[in-house]
């Protein structure tokens, strides 16, 4: 889950720069797409001040979003950002932090009392066992709750396992998804031999997903592409397979 949220004017953030070229560049777009509308009008109620200084992670989005009725359960392996979103989400009611591996915890959340849900994985993929416990916790997920809305986070790098992810996370869903499946991609970066196993872009693949997902972002896809696309390439794909 990692921390909650991020401070951009970080030492960290500062170096990397990856802002710049990210949410920085939306921040202050007048006419977006009602779906990238909506996404900053969250990341603008994470900084009250009126200033881009912190960046929401997942965790905050959720909890931005929650209603009184809804639970949330995250998990965070690493010491520092487990007490900092604890600190920051644990205050509020039907939620827990748990700071343990979200991949075995997630059989005993399944299926939730309410048979209503959604799962997120976004985990660094920094290890290439990360592809291997993504693509095993759908299968398993989708076993126990057949109809929750599984959403999977992977970043688009030179690498086999990340060109590979999407065609097995297809064929799991395909197995055992009651509402079929949507992959979205957004390619910003060119491929170069100097740049080793960088980022390229990231992608998203949603079992189940909720039936105006795919109009919405047939909307703004084209959008972001113009304005986070880093070359004259910058490309987008989108599709989907019903049940």
């Amino acid at each position: 889950a990692g921390a909650g949220g991020y401070s951009i004017e970080g030492q960290y953030a500062q170096k990397k720069g990856e802002y710049a070229t990210g949410v920085a560049r939306l921040w202050d777009e007048k006419d977006p797409p009602a779906v990238i509308e909506r996404y900053m009008a969250l990341v603008k109620e994470f900084n009250p001040d009126g200033q881009l200084r912190q960046y929401p992670g997942s965790p905050a989005i959720a909890n931005l979003l929650m209603r009184e009725t809804d639970r949330l359960r995250v998990y965070e392996l690493h010491p520092t950002d487990h007490r900092i979103l604890s600190s920051y989400l644990e205050p509020r009611a039907n939620t827990q932090v748990a700071d343990t591996d979200g991949f075995a915890a997630l059989k005993g959340e399944l299926p939730p009392p309410s048979k209503r849900g959604a799962i997120l994985m976004d985990p660094p993929y920094e290890i290439k066992t990360d592809y291997a416990k993504v693509l095993a916790a759908l299968r398993e997920g989708l076993q126990r709750f057949a109809d929750g809305v599984f959403m999977i986070w992977y970043p688009q790098l030179q690498l086999l396992e990340s060109s590979q992810l999407p065609q097995r996370l297809k064929a799991a869903a395909d197995a055992g998804a009651k509402k079929g499946w949507l992959h979205v991609r957004l390619t910003v970066q060119q491929q170069s031999n100097d740049r080793g196993f960088g980022m390229l872009g990231s992608g998203m693949f949603i079992a189940n997903p909720p039936f105006t997902l795919h109009d919405d972002l047939q909307a703004c896809m084209p959008w972001l592409v113009e304005h986070l696309g880093l070359y004259d390439g910058a490309n987008y794909i989108l599709e989907r397979k019903a049940a």
